[in-house]
């Protein structure tokens, strides 16, 4: 099943796209060429660099933030209530129409 997802920059510039179930939101956003998701670890989450924000409709329909996510939150840029690292949300069919921001920087 595809998932259908948006991506909002930080200029407002809204991208959508559809990945397939079981992929993780970070893989979406590198297959499709999203900007902003730097993805410097490939996904092992050891770096941050694929922060989103989830929109305020979907924070409580994602699964909750795990330790090492939680740890690794604490070193992301510009970190908000609302972050989360693209790399640990596993894409399910809950999730289709997800919206997700992009920071203006990832480091």
């Amino acid at each position: 099943m595809a998932i259908n997802l948006v991506f909002i920059d930080s200029t407002g510039e809204r991208r959508e796209i559809s990945a397939a179930e079981g992929r993780t939101l970070m893989e979406a956003a590198c297959l499709a060429g999203i900007p902003g998701i730097d993805a410097d670890c490939g996904g092992a989450c050891a770096c941050a660099t694929c922060q989103v924000y989830v929109d305020a409709e979907w924070q409580s329909r994602l699964p909750p933030v795990g330790n090492p996510e939680a740890n690794m939150l604490n070193f992301a840029a510009n970190r908000r209530e609302n972050s989360r690292l693209a790399c640990q949300i596993r894409l399910t069919a809950e999730m289709d129409g997800l919206i997700v921001s992009t920071p203006e920087f990832q480091f």
